[in-house]
């Protein structure tokens, strides 16, 4: 790659992002060039989001380049058009199985938006695109999403519902979900809507999670499962194994949902006096209700072995905020989406630190404060 010499390079975890000074100078426009060879789809959506908020083109290359599939798959496109029709945004590349991209926000900003991924593709995703524009909204925005809510590579809605929004609700973010149809893998066809309204975020402040309150269960399946009474027996054996430990139950929430494609899903929720975290598992072929519910225990209970505030998925969905709102949080692991997660923000003036303990990892934030 050969960089001219107003540009600055940064490598981080293979990720490279180059920034290019506008022909107008260092104080005019700029564009960032973002090398997602090694990334996937939340390198994408971060770079979008970011790229509204602090109002800079960017262009991202050689997407998802590392996937078996690489390029723009139905549920990328989806975010890159809501993001787009949000803020007028200029677009090139926006195709399906595209590997390049350049998104040049516009001016205008819209308050009621839609988005049919058309698939399975997660909704939970898309709208994880759109809730760090809370921060900057003039009006409140309400989104509308079709597509997969509980399907696989994503976090099911009632994560999103009940374990992150309240979250990031203590710090602030004014958000609400309603969840108007569920839909598995893999004709999809669930339905949400998102409505946010312009949040001031306090510091995030999970440097230490506090005594265990009680653990809540969420429990969904298709309506065709009801006779054999697969939620129910879901939240029933999560409920018998954390009784053997003493853990203390709390809310039990089953539902039987009309779907286009069978399915199921189950949330496990802890609640901690300082904070709450999730763990997930679905329904598949051959895999037993009850082992359903023991996937999801097994993650609760490596959890609970740590120190950490948020479980390892909350992790990485929780840097963009806590760049923006600054504060610390300690998660389980050092992965490498928090890695080139982090460098990402980095270029678009984000100061996020990693220090890495011997069992746990502090992430930590001064917060952004743009010149």
């Amino acid at each position: 790659m050969v960089i001219d010499s107003d540009t600055a390079v940064s490598k981080a975890f293979g990720t490279t992002v180059r920034r290019t000074l506008s022909s107008l100078g260092v104080d005019g426009p700029r564009m960032l060039t973002v090398d997602g060879a090694d990334g996937g789809g939340q390198l994408l959506r971060t770079s979008l989001s970011l790229a509204v908020i602090t109002d800079t083109s960017v262009r991202i290359e050689s997407i998802r380049g590392s996937r078996p599939e690489p390029g723009l798959k139905p549920q990328h496109l989806a975010a890159v058009e809501l993001l787009a029709e949000y803020c007028d945004a200029d677009l090139e590349g926006a195709a399906l199985g595209s590997e390049a991209l350049v998104f040049e926000p516009g001016d205008m900003r819209r308050h009621t938006l839609s988005a049919d991924i058309e698939t399975a593709g997660s909704v939970t995703l898309l709208l994880d695109t759109v809730l760090p524009l809370a921060t900057v909204l003039d009006d409140p925005l309400t989104v509308t999403a079709t597509g997969g809510t509980d399907v696989k590579w994503s976090p099911p809605v009632a994560y999103l519902r009940h374990v992150k929004l309240p979250l990031l609700a203590r710090f602030g973010l004014d958000a609400e979900l309603e969840v108007d149809r569920v839909g598995f893998y893999p004709k999809g066809g669930g339905e949400v809507t998102l409505r946010l309204s312009l949040s001031s975020l306090s510091p995030i402040d999970l440097g230490a999670r506090g005594s265990l309150r009680a653990v809540d269960v969420y429990s969904t399946a298709s309506a065709d499962l009801e006779a054999s009474d697969v939620a129910d027996r879901q939240a029933d054996r999560v409920f018998e194994r954390l009784g053997e430990t003493g853990v203390p139950p709390g809310e039990r929430t089953v539902r039987y949902a009309e779907t286009r494609s069978t399915g199921s899903s189950l949330v496990v929720r802890a609640r901690y006096d300082r904070t709450l975290a999730g763990f997930d598992a679905l329904g598949e072929p051959g895999r037993p209700s009850e082992a359903v519910a023991d996937l999801a225990v097994e993650d609760f209970e490596q959890f609970r072995e740590t120190d950490a505030a948020v479980d390892r998925h909350m992790a990485d969905q929780l840097l963009v905020f806590l760049a923006i709102a600054g504060g610390r949080v300690v998660v389980p692991e050092r992965t490498d989406h928090v890695r080139t997660h982090r460098s990402v923000l980095s270029e678009f003036g984000y100061d996020v630190s990693i220090d890495s303990g011997d069992e746990t990892v502090l992430l930590t934030s001064p917060g952004y404060h743009p010149a």
